[in-house]
């Protein structure tokens, strides 16, 4: 019986890959794939950004166009309590003291304070 040989070119090079078929997509499908899917998100991002945007400007001039009706409201009710404050003071001590030492109009502070103070 013959002695096993080598070869007789030689071995040449080392096969060191299986001969196997690839399981799954390719790599340059799956990095398709996945920028896809991002720059879908990010389109979406920004859509979302725009609105959001969008809502809050909005909100701001929706604000600021109520200023004037605040202000009113609160000019109205400033002269309320300044003419009920007069006739107090008028009913109580028969005449109308100026407090400041000015003609100038000052806007009064008004401080709550509780009906009933326990010691």
């Amino acid at each position: 019986m013959p002695q096993d040989m080598p070869p007789t070119g030689g071995y040449g090079p080392v096969q060191y890959k299986r001969n196997l078929p690839a399981n799954g997509f390719r790599p340059a499908a799956l990095v398709i794939g996945m920028g896809a899917i991002m720059t879908y998100g990010f389109y979406k991002l920004a859509q979302g950004t725009k609105e959001r945007n969008e809502l809050a400007r909005e909100k701001m001039w929706s604000r600021i166009h109520l200023i004037p009706l605040l202000q009113a409201e609160e000019d109205r009710d400033l002269v309320r309590r300044h003419l009920a404050d007069q006739a107090r003071e008028k009913e109580l001590l028969g005449e109308n003291f100026k407090v400041y030492n000015s003609d100038r109009y000052v806007r009064p502070t008004f401080a709550v304070t509780p009906a009933n103070v326990t010691k």
